[in-house]
């Protein structure tokens, strides 16, 4: 029965994340933070949404612990936050990029 219950554990905190994921922008801003830091600016420009969008984005996925933050002088730099979000998006890129 533990294992049961640890593996609905597990579906539970997947699910949430991929609920998350599952808007088009948080998807490409993840997307963009595998390949590095950025700040908000820096998304801004590659998601072509606004500052205060991206900054919502950016703040459910923090919640979600999908990113993470650190402060460097006057900027945020956010980055995926599990190399494990990384690789799941590397495995979708290949398989849906026809």
């Amino acid at each position: 029965m533990k294992d049961s219950a640890a593996a609905k554990k597990r579906c539970a905190r997947v699910a949430a994340i991929l609920k998350t994921l599952a808007h088009h922008q948080r998807l490409f801003i993840l997307c963009t933070l595998i390949r590095g830091e950025a700040t908000v600016s820096e998304l801004r420009r590659e998601c072509g949404a606004s500052q205060s969008v991206i900054s919502q984005h950016l703040t459910r996925m923090r919640r979600e612990g999908i990113v993470q933050a650190r402060r460097s002088g006057n900027f945020v730099y956010y980055r995926a936050a599990d190399p494990k979000l990384s690789e799941l998006i590397m495995n979708m890129e290949r398989i849906f990029n026809e």
